[in-house]
């Protein structure tokens, strides 16, 4: 037997989000334009709403007047044809902004106007609080200014009204005492809801805005983040002036994949880049687990210091340790060791000046004569291995097991004593310290 349907078997319920969700899409096609943004759309049906919601009550005013016989019921009726003409010329045009003023002009002078006729303030049941809805609309879909201007002749408008009519004595026949009071309460309770709504909304789009202005905020210290240390970045906010430091001492290593340049030339655009992103986001890594700093990437070079921006006085242990991790990575079989490459490395230890250069694109760098060593020391280094300067040599201590390279000639520099570092000596003690005689490092101090 077949099954009848009955649609009082349906839950009402249930069914009345579908029918408020189904009547909200379509006022908010009334007006649309593909080519509105997201806040325009959400105004235009916003906006709509709001007119469409007040229609009823226009409507309900003004048959209640008029039931009773006074000619105010009319002024009501004014009002819903002229806020469904602009809705209805809204839906052709799509213009948000001279819909909004119909609006506000229509709720500001349609209430305040009738207490005139009706006799005043209280002898109006209130009508004239309505009017107020059209500086806080235009405090909503406009800007500060634009409602301060419209409260103004909110304040001259229904003063002006209400004494006028206080004065005049209002056009007859009067409605009973009894409707006025319930239209006052009427009015102040049903108008108290479209304020509360109006004000609601007010502070929803504000704590949208808040909420999306964090987002935005935190983007930008995240992207930040990736291009200066934290530090420096808090004081580059805080001041605009140039940041410049001298450090006494700080480490600094330069790592170059072996025969990169011939390398490339056989690859795509997108896999060499893809190849040293790969790579270095490895290095990157490592730097963050030992708390160094990345200074940059300068084509296939690596380069990352130790002791800056803030000061350490482990600073060479630290370094030659990520050193040594970086060229373990290059013949494990996992991490970066498929990718078949060789690694010069090169360290040296000195004092050097860091700061931020520029006003666009910012840079952290280094600079002073332990950065150039540094840098010689990878290029008249050895592929596979970790070549170290006597400076770095002597912060060392006893951890690490160091070969003497022997004296070499360094572009620049003449004859330069160099060890490679082999490893760190088993049963050691975790060294964290200074070498002995060897005080810990001040503070930068500022250049200039």
């Amino acid at each position: 037997m077949p099954v009848r349907s009955n649609v009082s078997d349906v839950d009402p319920v249930s069914r009345s989000p579908t029918v408020a969700d189904a009547v909200l899409a379509r006022l908010a096609l009334i007006g649309a334009d593909p080519r509105d943004d997201a806040d325009t759309r959400s105004s235009k049906a916003l906006l709509v709403l709001i007119s469409v919601l007040i229609l009823p009550i226009a409507i309900l005013w003004g048959v209640l007047y008029l039931a009773f016989g006074s000619p105010v019921g009319l002024v009501p009726l004014v009002y819903f044809a002229v806020l469904a003409g602009a809705i209805a010329v809204f839906a052709r045009t799509g213009d948000f902004t001279w819909l909004l003023h119909v609006n506000l002009v229509d709720i500001l002078l349609a209430p305040t106007l009738s207490m005139i006729p009706l006799g005043g303030f209280l002898a109006s049941g209130g009508v004239g609080l309505w009017g107020i809805l059209a500086p806080l609309g235009a405090l909503v879909f406009s800007d500060v200014r634009t409602a301060v201007r419209w409260y103004a002749a909110y304040a001259v408008v229904f003063l002006g009204s209400g004494i006028a009519g206080e004065l005049l004595g209002g056009v007859p026949p009067a409605p009973p005492t009894w409707f006025t009071s319930a239209m006052l309460a009427l009015n102040v309770t049903v108008g108290g809801t479209m304020v509360f709504t109006l004000l609601a909304l007010f502070a929803k789009q504000r704590g949208d805005a808040l909420s999306a202005l964090r987002g935005e905020q935190a983007k930008a210290e995240s992207l930040l983040l990736n291009i200066l240390p934290r530090s420096i970045a808090d004081r580059l906010k805080a001041d605009t002036h140039t940041i410049a430091d001298q450090f006494g001492s700080a480490s600094i290593l330069f790592a170059d994949v072996v025969d990169f340049t011939p390398l490339s030339e056989h690859l795509a655009p997108a896999d060499v880049v893809g190849l040293l992103d790969h790579l270095f986001s490895h290095f990157d890594t490592l730097a963050e687990r030992y708390g160094l700093e990345k200074i940059k990437t300068i084509g296939d070079c690596y380069m990352v210091a130790a002791g800056v921006p803030t000061p350490r006085p482990d600073h060479a242990r630290a370094i030659v340790l990520m050193a040594l991790d970086m060229v373990e990575a290059m013949r494990s079989s996992d991490d970066v060791g498929h990718l078949g490459l060789e690694l010069r490395v090169g360290v040296n230890s000195g004092p050097v000046v860091a700061g931020v250069i520029g006003r666009k694109r910012f840079l952290y760098d280094l600079w002073g004569d332990a950065v150039n060593t540094a840098s010689r020391m990878e290029s008249h280094g050895t592929p596979g291995r970790i070549q170290i300067t006597r400076a770095t040599y002597e912060l060392l201590g006893a951890e690490f097991e160091c070969e003497p390279r022997g004296t070499i000639t360094v572009k620049g520099k003449g004859e330069m004593e160099v060890w490679y570092v082999l490893g760190r000596r088993p049963n050691v003690v975790d060294a964290g310290q200074p070498a002995p005689g060897r005080p810990a490092e001040a503070a930068p101090r500022p250049l200039g």
